[in-house]
């Protein structure tokens, strides 16, 4: 009997006293020790601060739940602005007064982007016919490109001019201004540069790869079915036949023509021309202004200041909205660039 009394107990273990109640029985809370220092309240307290941690952590949820939606109501709200092309009230260039108008051409000259016709050309017409636009300033940074795209624009600048005759146009060169660029160029009433910027390179050309010898080498069979003997001109992958030669350079030469019949036309009897001036080669702005392609030194406030005499200037280049830069950042102009240049053939280009 003993030894039984003193195994149920546990050694030195007084059995549990039902008269102490609920809290002081161990039996009524298994694993619950009371903590070393806490006072006779001790639960309760832990309780406390555990409800207000949690009311604390709610809060602060909800706190950047709202901040979230409110920068995803405001991201939405700008894109539909810059997709809709919002003008805020007093935009307009019509209450600002009198005014230079200035138009960016950065990059190439190409269907796409800054340079392409159907950007500069809404540009040029709304500059124009501005009231309150007293010259216009093609602020040029460009190699060249499209012989197209460059000649719309000339089409559109002689327009102009002929509709607003009191309202010259003034080109204000960069860093380069050559072959397409200077194309543009030439249709202005002046050229201004900086002594160090590169102009001119007048003349045409037609690049791309010809990979018959290595196919011959690893023994790959080109097979092309064309109907007309000259459907597979200028395919890089068949050989380059002396009548397909001739057949671009001719195109070559007439496009070139029309590129000298512009500067020509654009510079007048300022040009001092000499047999390299339309052999491709380019000068510096210092060089370009003694041959008569260009006609001072000057940047866009000095144009505007000294030239202009309306400091004022406002900035007509026609931006790319919030979706199209959304598109080009996930690659999408990526693709369909890599797309038009597997299905598209060589073209000439003023580069």
């Amino acid at each position: 009997m003993s030894e039984n009394t003193s195994d149920s107990a546990g050694a030195g273990e007084l059995p549990p006293n039902p008269a102490a109640g609920p809290a002081a029985s161990p039996a009524l809370h298994p694993g619950v020790g009371k903590p070393a220092g806490a006072g006779p309240n001790w639960e309760r307290e832990v309780l406390e601060k555990l409800v207000f941690a949690t009311l604390k952590e709610q809060r602060a949820s909800r706190r950047w739940g709202i901040f979230f939606k409110f920068m995803t109501a405001l991201i939405v709200l700008i894109g539909l602005a810059a997709y809709f092309d919002f003008s805020w009230p007093g935009q307009d260039s019509d209450t600002l007064g009198r005014h230079t108008a200035l138009i960016e051409i950065e990059g190439a000259i190409e269907s796409e982007g800054s340079g392409s016709a159907a950007v500069v050309i809404p540009a040029l017409n709304k500059a124009f016919s501005d009231s309150g636009s007293v010259a216009v300033v093609l602020h040029i940074n460009s190699p060249g490109g499209s012989p197209v795209q460059a000649g719309m624009i000339v089409d559109e600048i002689y327009r102009l001019r002929k509709g607003y005759p009191n309202k010259p146009l003034y080109v204000v060169v960069d860093e380069i201004c050559a072959s397409g660029g200077y194309y543009i160029a030439a249709a202005a009433d002046r050229i201004y540069v900086n002594k160090a910027s590169i102009v001119g390179s007048i003349g045409v050309l037609m690049d791309g790869f010809g990979f018959t010898g290595i196919m011959d080498k690893v023994g790959i069979e080109r097979r092309l079915l064309t109907a007309g003997e000259n459907k597979g001109f200028m395919d890089p992958f068949s050989p380059l036949t002396e009548k397909h030669k001739q057949y671009a350079l001719s195109m070559l030469n007439e496009i070139h023509q029309q590129f000298i019949d512009v500067v020509r036309t654009g510079r007048g009897k300022r040009l001092k021309e000499t047999p390299e001036m339309f052999s491709g080669l380019f000068w510096s702005g210092a060089k370009a202004i003694d041959m008569g392609l260009a006609d001072g030194y000057g940047t866009v406030d000095s144009v505007a200041r000294d030239v202009v005499k309306a400091e004022d200037i406002i900035d007509y280049t026609q931006r790319e909205n919030l979706p199209e830069r959304v598109l080009k950042k996930f690659g999408a102009a990526m693709g369909a660039g890599a797309v038009k240049s597997a299905f598209t053939g060589v073209q000439p280009s003023l580069h």
